[in-house]
């Protein structure tokens, strides 16, 4: 039986694991995932020792930059983003592990897009971590314009009081922080939703709940919404495409 797996801490409730073993009961794949919750990257090691079959693991919170220094090789998208979400797992002729990072975070945004935006779209990315970097390579990729929003801006980043001067001019607005994720679900960027409407398209990665305060408060205002339900989805049928290669 082949085993793949999730790495990172505080992952009792995975959609992961839920998602491949459904899949594999679904599709008569001999395979199982596990939900490996650890308390260092190091562990990493133990886990191939002890896990032989082991044929490729996600990566999550907060090891997607830790995992890079063991593994033997990396992507082109993983590479320019320095994060790795996936990892497929090999083995030498000595039995030794060899072990390929990718991200498909940036895909897997990416491929939830075409069918949502109308021509000549704008989008104001919130957030500055790996999920914003990976939003805006997919932004670019696409030929869509975008604006970086912090609450400490530097370089071309904006602040969140001149975002809110500028909503009217931009039609995507993408929340790339953990802002009003589960169980902090009270929380959310500091939108001015007045200047949100029905011309809006606002994006939130969060998909626990699935509706964040900040996806209701722009519902409110006759926005149309999106979570980071389909992303994750594409995320991990990419990653199945990569262990399978």
């Amino acid at each position: 039986m082949r085993e793949f797996g999730l790495i990172g801490r505080g992952i009792g409730h995975s959609f992961s694991a839920g998602f491949f073993n459904d899949k594999f009961s679904r599709e008569g794949i001999d395979a199982r995932y596990i939900s490996f919750d650890l308390e260092d990257i190091s562990m990493v090691t133990d886990i191939l020792a002890t896990h032989p079959l082991i044929k490729g693991f996600n990566v999550t919170s907060p090891y997607k930059r830790d995992i890079i220094p063991i593994l033997h090789s990396l992507s082109p998208e993983a590479r320019e983003l320095n994060a790795v979400n996936v990892v497929k797992v090999g083995r030498r002729t000595d039995g030794s592990p060899l072990l390929e990072g990718h991200n498909t975070d940036c895909a897997g945004f990416g491929l939830t897009l075409p069918s949502l935006l109308p021509p000549a779209s704008r989008a104001l990315v919130m957030g500055t971590g790996g999920a914003s970097s990976a939003v805006t390579l997919a932004l670019r990729k696409l030929g869509v314009p975008y604006l970086v929003v912090s609450r400490t801006p530097e370089g071309q980043e904006i602040g969140y009081e001149e975002m809110n001067r500028l909503l009217p001019g931009y039609n995507l607005l993408v929340n790339a922080t953990p802002l009003g994720m589960h169980p902090r679900i009270d929380a959310c960027p500091p939108v001015d939703f007045e200047a949100v409407g029905s011309s809006h398209i606002c994006y939130d990665l969060i998909y626990n709940p699935p509706e964040s305060l900040f996806l209701r408060k722009a519902s409110e205002k006759g926005a149309r919404t999106v979570n980071g339900l389909d992303m994750l989805i594409n995320q991990a049928n990419l990653s199945w495409e990569i262990w399978n290669s």
